[in-house]
């Protein structure tokens, strides 16, 4: 007789296939032995940080101490916009995960201390302010008080309204010149499919290419000038056609020389021969011949 064999499972099941069927996330987790950060799942599932402000912890939280974490050099490290970074900032201080401080050195300059906290701290709020009492001196008790007598104050002038100086006004841009220059960014696309801009692109653009435009630039020169040579992957678009835009700006063309219209032709009254002067009348041979009266 045949030994029976044992078919059954070693050990329990590790919910995988459930996991699978019901659609949830899968994890595959491989030991980390160096460069890497803890991360607490209060911050890692915050429910009030945005998904920004969140990613933005993470990676302060994985730089050494000393590096640089101003708005400027994160605008360059990420593909998100300056607005959206203050903010992710703003809401990290708010919840305690960051703190920054202006302190001023010796040397008179202010600089900005940021503190990253893997645990969020308390967030001390801005204290009311106290109302300050102003003394009010009595009079004497003993003494008569006389009546002092009524102090006469001027009315003051009326302000007047300041007077805008045309120098220091903004030039209005040119409506038609802005149109031209948005079309021929929306047309960029057409030679390059890489170079797809959104609409918040379009008008940041729109005045850089627009300079090109007054200095006499054709569209055609323009379009080769941002679509030649493009690196590949190009991630940001947008930033390299502003790189371009403004460092292979073409120099502005000085005006033509004044050229004086010519002295137009005259026919002569008596001779009716052609001569050149600015009114009609006698040509300097008839002149000539004219008596002089004494």
């Amino acid at each position: 007789m045949d030994n029976p064999q044992n078919i059954a499972p070693s050990r329990a099941s590790s919910g995988t296939r459930s996991s699978a069927r019901s659609g949830g996330v899968l994890h595959v987790n491989v030991r980390h032995t160096s460069h890497f950060t803890v991360v607490g799942n209060h911050l890692a599932q915050h429910q009030e940080l945005s998904l920004v402000a969140i990613g933005l912890a993470v990676h302060i939280q994985s730089l050494p101490d000393g590096a640089k974490i101003g708005i400027k050099f994160l605008v360059e490290r990420f593909p998100e916009s300056e607005y959206r970074i203050a903010e992710a900032l703003r809401e990290l201080e708010a919840k305690g995960y960051l703190k920054r401080t202006r302190e001023r050195l010796a040397s008179g300059r202010v600089i900005t201390r940021s503190t990253s906290y893997n645990q969020p701290c308390e967030v001390a709020a801005d204290p009311p302010p106290v109302p300050v009492p102003v003394p009010v001196p009595a009079a004497p008790a003993a003494a008569p008080v006389e009546a002092a007598a009524p102090v006469l104050v001027a009315a003051p002038a009326p302000a007047l309204a300041p007077v805008p100086d045309p120098r220091r006004q903004e030039p209005t841009p040119d409506p038609d010149l802005h149109r031209r220059a948005s079309a021929i960014l929306l047309g960029l696309r057409r030679e390059a499919p890489v170079l797809v801009l959104s609409e918040n692109d379009i008008r940041s653009l729109a005045p850089a290419v627009a300079a090109w435009l007054e200095r006499d630039a054709a569209p055609a020169s323009i379009t080769l000038a941002l679509t030649t040579d493009l690196p590949v992957p190009l991630k940001y678009p947008a930033k390299l056609l502003a790189h371009r835009l403004s460092a292979l700006l073409p120099a502005a063309v000085p005006p033509a020389p004044f050229t004086p219209p010519p002295v137009p032709l005259q026919n002569c009254d008596d001779c009716d021969r052609a001569f050149r002067a600015p009114e009609p009348g006698r040509c300097r041979e008839c002149l000539a011949e004219l008596p002089v009266s004494a």
